[in-house]
């Protein structure tokens, strides 16, 4: 693609009541916890939702945690996400199992720091973080507005301003790009779960608002009607666990930057910040947003890959997209001066040892503003002076 000046491109979003996000809300909620009662717990914590059943499996090490109280909170996500339907609630009728049990001693070994060992990554694996100047945030603009329709639409649905639309939506919005850069809205498709009380005309009636609210008017300009989808399959009245069942992880794409950017070989949720698949994916999202913002570069791409029971990345690898290689060397210098890569390293300059995970589970891990919690510490754009030339 990097060679097309002109193309459409395309990314989709799920809400918090997709079935595959209620079990990344669920494992994130876990890590938070364990989190809560000890900043350096370790968690690997997977979430199944079907009908009427929760199930959570995975290992832990940290503080005990009673499982009825896990179950508990368990049922307070359900709750806030807004089911309370017949084959999936926050009630009784829905029954949730904790599978959890303790961390291997042989995974344990490798990531632990002992004597003058530094702490080891949690796995081997390749990262991804990417930063591009198409929207305020640093994003790609087609995942940027396709979470941001679901983003509002929850918010009036969860406030009543929102009546008949039930938790479980999926959007997409396909972008015309002219000399590469974002110049007009082709399509949106928007599905919904919706009440047995309202026909498909309602439902995209109710929805045609999200379109404009969301996305900016340059880029609805030409927009045609007969390009803006809703639930073309007809009736969604069964949704979220009870239509299909939904597994943490499942949804990577929709969490990081919606096919613009490579995504390395793991999800993040249900993962405490050891596991480089979450924070170094972080740390790289962190460095390419700050040389983006630094405005040496107009989009940034950078991997980072790392060995089970070794604490410094194998490689570092920087893409500015313009073949300017002197840049490039600049970038990479900058990099290494000032970064540890570590997955330490990497924990302490994000300050990622706090429960600032269940948040991240919807509408995107990226192009979100870091909060005063210390979540979403790797939007910060604190380090451009060190790449401005």
């Amino acid at each position: 693609m990097s060679n097309l000046k002109n193309y459409l491109f395309t990314s989709e979003s799920v809400s918090e009541g997709h079935p595959d996000k209620v079990s990344d809300r669920i494992s994130d909620m876990v890590v938070d916890t364990y989190i809560s009662g000890d900043p350096y717990s370790r968690v690997a914590c997977e979430t199944l939702t079907t009908t009427n059943k929760v199930v959570l499996a995975g290992e832990v090490r940290g503080p005990k945690i009673k499982k009825d109280e896990l179950i508990e909170k368990v049922r307070g996500c359900i709750k806030d996400i807004g089911y309370d339907q017949d084959g999936f609630t926050w009630k009784e009728a829905t029954k949730i199992e904790s599978h959890l049990h303790s961390q291997s001693a042989d995974i344990a070994i490798g990531v632990d720091s002992s004597g003058n060992k530094d702490e080891g990554a949690g796995d081997q694996g390749i990262m991804f973080g990417y930063a591009c100047g198409e929207t305020e945030v640093l994003m790609p603009a087609p995942i940027h507005f396709s979470h941001k329709i679901l983003r509002l639409m929850a918010e009036d649905r969860k406030s009543g301003k929102l009546k008949n639309i039930e938790p479980d939506s999926k959007s997409q919005v396909t972008f015309e790009y002219v000399e590469g850069k974002p110049s007009k809205v082709k399509s949106v498709v928007i599905s919904s779960q919706h009440s047995a009380d309202i026909n498909q005309t309602q439902v995209r009636d109710l929805l045609r608002p999200y379109l404009s609210k969301s996305i900016p008017e340059n880029f609805l300009k030409d927009f045609n009607e007969d390009e803006f989808y809703v639930n073309p399959t007809g009736n969604f009245v069964i949704g979220g666990p009870d239509g299909d069942c939904g597994l943490t992880g499942r949804k990577i794409i929709v969490d990081t930057y919606g096919g613009a950017a490579p995504h390395g070989g793991g999800a993040f949720s249900g993962k405490d910040p050891t596991k480089v698949d979450r924070s170094a994916a972080y740390a790289a999202r962190y460095i390419a947003k700050n040389i983006v913002g630094s405005k040496i570069a107009d989009k940034c791409l950078i991997q980072l890959a790392y060995a089970i029971g070794v604490s410094k990345p194998l490689s570092v690898y920087v893409n500015l997209f313009d073949n300017d290689l002197d840049k490039n060397r600049h970038v990479v210098k900058k990099i290494e001066d000032n970064f540890d890569l570590s997955p330490r390293g990497i924990r302490e300059l994000l300050e990622l040892n706090k429960p600032i995970y269940e948040k991240t589970a919807a509408y995107g891990h990226f192009g979100r503003m870091a909060e005063s919690d210390g979540s979403f510490s790797w939007e910060k754009t604190d380090k451009i002076s060190i790449f401005s030339k």
